[in-house]
């Protein structure tokens, strides 16, 4: 832990060249929210903190004897448990608080700089938190302070990194973050390096997750350079051949981690797309696919509708077979009913040529039209009504029709088919409520809607 006296000169240092902006950021309602929460945990009483851990049962005192040496009268008032420090560091969060709250950033840089002497109480929970605080807060207000510098961020990052050991991998993680929004890509790498290459004691399972994460985002760094090398590469007429092993060390560096992921369940979209692009561009399709099949199919890992639309987008770019691709959308489909890709699930289960395909289409899309996002789809009512014209040359279309909308006489007539929806559908899309109109005896043939052409 740094001492007090350096961390304050330099915050103060840092704000004395910022100066009162006119212009306010808004503030991410995620990382705020998340800041309040730690805060309204902070400014309970010290009482309230410790009652959880203290015993209501007097037999806990037993054993422990009474202090025989004399007491000094306090020059301010204190209680057993909360101090005059406590008060006035707790009073300065109030002040911080307040102050983002109503996005006045140089005034809770301000105060930033009196509430770190909360790095000198004694007791070890509180110590823990209010590192927390100091770097979530800090961080923030430099993220939103109109004169903060890269230099500001790199000495709160490395400060806290060592001011002690429980949050080190998380802000090491953060740092490179900040670092790579800000193109120093590199940097970011070598700060994931460091990282992944600490270690302090014995491995707890939230070091190892975080250590695994660590890795995952270095090799998502390699990946960035790789685009940026093939980018450069496609740009040059000559091809150099050490530029081309150049590259492809950094897919194999991404590689090893990359492909580690699926041996660890979770959601890892951008990390799995990344390891697919590269395989792709280096034509080994076998592996690609097999890692996708593995991200969508592996009952280890949490449902993930994502990993089987990358599945199916995999495919259609490699002309597989329509029944391949409607097995992939099936899959998706009990997921996500109301997902885009249903509509495209929608015209291969048209264009098939068995009956039941034809049913389960008209199926798909009623789902998608049980969702308010759809409901005003052009796309949408078109293939509805192009579901409903095949499905007429069949005899028993209107036992099929009736049987679908069994469920929803009750409930669509109000979420499509009101005066209101006429009107506006009217003025906004005409067409749209042409071909609605078309459908509403077809769908609804025993209820009298007040939706119609005229």
């Amino acid at each position: 832990m740094w001492k007090l006296k350096t961390f304050c000169q330099h915050i103060r240092r840092n704000i004395s060249c910022m100066q009162p902006f006119g212009e306010k950021a808004a503030i991410s309602a995620e990382s705020l929210w998340l800041i309040m929460d730690d805060l309204e945990k902070e400014l309970r009483p010290l009482d309230d903190l410790e009652d959880d851990n203290d015993s209501s049962d007097d037999n806990s005192s037993i054993g422990m004897k009474k202090s025989k040496l004399p007491l000094v009268n306090p020059i301010c008032e204190e209680t057993l448990k909360e101090t005059g420090f406590h008060r006035s560091t707790r009073a300065c969060l109030e002040q911080i608080r307040d102050a983002l709250l109503h996005h006045r950033w140089q005034e809770a840089a301000e105060y930033m700089a009196c509430y770190s002497q909360m790095l000198e109480n004694t007791t070890h929970s509180a110590v823990q938190q209010s590192k927390e605080l100091i770097w979530r807060i800090s961080t923030e207000i430099l993220h939103h302070h109109p004169n903060s510098r890269l230099e500001d961020y790199n000495n709160i990052y490395e400060r806290m990194k060592h001011s002690g050991v429980k949050h080190y991998l998380m802000i090491c993680l953060e740092h490179s973050f900040h670092l790579m929004l800000n193109g120093h890509i590199e940097d970011a790498k070598h700060q994931l390096s460091v990282a992944e290459s600490w270690r302090h004691g014995k491995e707890s399972a939230a070091q190892y997750q975080n250590t695994k994460l660590i890795q995952a985002y270095r090799s998502l760094l390699d990946y960035i350079i790789w685009c940026d090398k093939k980018f450069t590469h496609s740009k040059t007429d000559h091809h150099d051949t050490g530029d081309n092993q150049d590259m492809h060390s950094y897919f194999r560096q991404a590689s090893v981690n990359l492909k580690e992921i699926l041996k660890n369940p979770g959601v890892w979209d951008p990390f799995i797309l990344s390891y697919v692009e590269m395989l792709e561009f280096y034509e080994d399709h076998e592996e690609a696919l097999k890692v996708l099949n593995d991200y969508a199919y592996d009952d280890t890992f949490p449902p993930n509708p994502n990993a089987h639309a990358y599945l199916y987008q995999y495919l259609k770019r490699h002309n597989a077979t329509d029944k391949k691709l409607m097995k992939v959308l099936k899959v998706l489909h009990v997921l996500v009913p109301s997902h885009e890709l249903m509509l495209e699930y929608s015209s291969l289960l048209l264009q098939s040529e068995k009956k039941s395909d034809l049913q389960k289409a008209l199926g798909v899309i009623l789902d998608m039209l049980d969702f308010a996002c759809w409901r005003g789809n052009l796309d949408v009512w078109k293939r509805l009504k192009a579901i409903i014209q095949k499905l007429q040359l069949q005899e028993d279309w209107k036992d099929v029709v009736s049987e679908k909308m069994a469920a929803r006489k009750d409930w669509w007539p109000a979420l499509h088919f009101t005066r209101f929806h006429a009107s506006k559908d009217s003025e906004e899309n005409p067409e749209l409520k042409e071909v609605k109109a078309s459908l509403t005896k077809i769908l609804c043939p025993d209820l009298t809607l007040k939706y119609s052409a005229g």
